[in-house]
């Protein structure tokens, strides 16, 4: 059974930092691309960021220069490193995982940017 289980999420201020990390088993993780999306609330989940397994990554716009994605495949992890946290940043953030039709989710962590 796969299971992705994300931790680090917490309560910063604006301009903080904080690093989310997303750890899986019950898959050879090395083999899916993996990314992070976030949902706040009344809002649809959006994506912020993907990895490839080749370490190609993208971002949304509204996260380039602030946020950076990484895995390390000995662990079975990906972090999301968030610098410049902004209030709006405010959201509950997923992990996904997939490969072809192969689609895993975990149960998010919530970020929360306020003075």
């Amino acid at each position: 059974q796969v299971q992705l289980v994300e931790s680090g999420g917490g309560l910063v201020q604006p301009g903080g930092s904080l690093r989310l990390s997303c750890a899986a088993s019950g898959a050879t993780f090395r083999f899916y691309a993996v990314g992070w999306y976030r949902q706040a609330p009344g809002k649809q989940r959006e994506l912020v960021a993907t990895i490839t397994t080749g370490d190609s990554t993208d971002y949304d716009d509204s996260v380039k220069g602030r946020f950076t994605i990484s895995r390390d495949n000995a662990k079975n992890t990906v972090y999301l490193q968030m610098n410049s946290l902004k209030p709006e940043d405010t959201a509950a953030y997923y992990c996904k995982m997939w490969r072809g039709n192969y689609v895993y989710w975990g149960q998010g962590t919530q970020v929360t940017v306020s003075s």
